[in-house]
């Protein structure tokens, strides 16, 4: 008997897709592919909602990289010729900060079990009818002949020869691949284009990523059931909302998107302050008058100057001596 560590994984995401695919059998029939489609975008709902504490973990941690810049550049040029000490000076860096520079990778790598959980569920339990995780031999036998647009769900590009309908198959997975292709590609672009600055220590890993993922997907893709093509498809359009979501009203410093906030911010303050942006107007400050030195005058024009003190008794003598003797009056 072959141990299998993802088996606890498997029962949850089969219970999961029973459930929701109660739920659309009210609507859509409990045999109908479109059933078990919608069960398929109801299991990422539910696994993308259960991951928001990760996402938020990876904001914070893109965010703490921004904020350390500085202190990483410091440390790549004072031990650029020693890459261990460099190494271990960053991991210090990292450790006092609280930054887990793999955050970034977190929501990716939490989703990959449930990937192959979801794999393992629609190829070797639904495909070879077979009861998998807590699904029951009715509800496998229920997806195993279930379609939508004449295709099963547990039918890849590969096998499309084991299906009624070789050409709706290959046409059907074709399109869901290169659909899923240019969603990861995207999801990808959107967020090194707009919300990664230029000197963020990251950016180039993930622009290795940027054609990493989607040709690692376009490759393999085709042995995916189309179930897990339309669980991948539907990851990719979560993840590129709520990125826009996120870019657009919490976007990081020093990025393009956070020069694009700073604008809509401001032409919401010149609106509600009739087309004037308050922190766009300084107080203007005069300068100080011109200090005027007095001017030299003779002794007698200041005596009678504007603002000046009459002499005070007792300097009449030093007055007079000063600009000679009196003129008698005449007789």
């Amino acid at each position: 008997m072959t141990l299998n560590p993802l088996s606890w994984l498997e029962d949850i995401v089969s219970w999961i897709l029973v459930q929701w695919h109660a739920f659309f059998s009210f609507f859509l029939g409990y045999d109908s592919g479109w059933s078990w489609a919608f069960a398929i975008v109801g299991l990422v709902l539910v696994i993308r909602i259960a991951l928001i504490p990760l996402f938020v973990r990876q904001i914070k941690s893109q965010r703490n990289l921004q904020i350390l810049q500085p202190k990483i550049k410091e440390i790549q040029q004072k031990y650029a010729g020693d890459r261990e000490r460099q190494s271990a000076e960053m991991m210090a860096l990292y450790k006092e900060t609280g930054t887990n520079p793999l955050a970034s990778c977190l929501p990716i790598l939490a989703q990959a079990p449930i990937f192959f959980a979801l794999f393992r569920v629609l190829n070797y339990g639904v495909a070879k009818q077979t009861p998998y995780g807590v699904m029951t031999q009715a509800q496998v036998d229920s997806a195993y002949h279930s379609t939508i647009f004449g295709v099963p769900m547990w039918a890849t590009f590969t096998q499309a020869s084991l299906t009624t309908n070789v050409l709706a198959t290959h046409i059907l997975t074709a399109v869901l691949i290169v659909l899923m292709t240019i969603t990861t590609f995207t999801s990808q672009r959107m967020l090194i284009v707009k919300n990664t600055a230029k000197d963020n220590p990251m950016a180039q890993q993930q622009k290795i990523l940027l054609y990493v993922f989607p040709f690692f997907f376009m490759i393999t893709g085709i042995n995916f059931p189309v179930g897990v093509l339309i669980y991948w498809l539907t990851t990719n359009l979560w993840s590129m909302g709520q990125q826009f979501y996120v870019i657009r009203n919490n976007p990081q410093p020093g990025t393009p998107a956070y020069a694009a906030w700073e604008e809509r911010e401001a032409a919401k303050r010149r609106r509600k302050n009739d087309g004037v942006d308050p922190e766009e107007v300084k107080p203007v400050i005069a300068p100080p008058a011109p200090r005027q030195q007095p001017k030299n005058q003779p002794r007698s024009k200041r005596k009678n100057a504007p603002g000046q003190q009459n002499p005070l008794p007792g300097d009449s003598g030093t007055s007079q001596a000063a600009d000679g003797p009196e003129p008698e009056p005449q007789t």
